[in-house]
């Protein structure tokens, strides 16, 4: 290592944490501008306050509290491995995907402590700014690790479709074949057909006196009816 760099090394150890992880921070993306991996998000992986990074509202995927809890174990053990894929926001970073990787660094105070509350992230290539490209993303990642509600599809299926996608472009981009896409379309869309609906009923019982012994009288010959 040559004086110069070891000289710039030494001043920024000495700053205070939030200068130094900014400093740190702004080091990575230059050298990610000159990196021949620049177009893999991977390669740049970045240190944000938690309270920058928030969920998106679509994610269908769900984990149970056992795994929950060996997540929240891994990460204590083997440290972040994985960074959380966001997408720039609102002056914060929305969740692609590792929504409960961000939980864990908000919500155990022990991992929130070690991290001193901040979130590994990185950044999801510029060109998927529209959210329906950003929905597709998140359930590419779901999917690609085998995770997914079929509810929580349904619904997303019947948003893109809102947003003009074909049935060719759902399939493309989620990984689907056109029998997995009607039955999910189906799914959502008969139960947007019967929300907030009155049903009558074809009869009512009378309910104003008790039933007769001829009332509850079954012959044999009803049976075979």
């Amino acid at each position: 290592m040559n004086e110069l760099l070891k000289n710039e090394i030494t001043k920024i150890n000495a700053l205070p944490l939030q200068e130094k992880v900014e400093c740190l921070n702004e080091l990575k993306l230059a050298l990610h501008e000159i990196s021949p991996f620049k177009n893999e998000p991977v390669d740049c992986v970045i240190w944000v306050q938690g309270e920058k990074v928030i969920a998106n509202d679509y994610n269908p995927n769900k984990v149970a509290p056992p795994e929950m809890e060996l997540l929240k174990v891994s990460i204590l053990a083997d440290g972040y491995t994985q960074p959380i894929v966001t997408f720039p926001e609102n002056q914060g970073y929305t969740v692609i995907d590792g929504f409960h990787r961000n939980r864990v660094g908000k919500e155990d105070e022990e991992v929130k402590k070690r991290i001193n509350g901040y979130l590994p992230i990185t950044v999801i290539r510029i060109s998927q700014e529209d959210k329906a490209d950003r929905i597709a993303s998140t359930i590419r990642h779901n999917r690609a690790r085998g995770k997914h509600q079929v509810l929580g599809m349904s619904e997303i299926v019947l948003e893109l479709k809102r947003r003009n996608w074909s049935d060719n472009k759902i399939a493309k981009n989620l990984g689907m074949d056109a029998d997995e896409i009607l039955r999910l379309t189906q799914i959502g869309g008969l139960r947007d057909m019967f929300t907030n609906q009155e049903f009558s009923f074809s009869w009512e019982a009378d309910t104003t006196k008790p039933p007769t012994e001829d009332d509850l009288d079954i012959t044999e010959e009803d049976v075979q009816k």
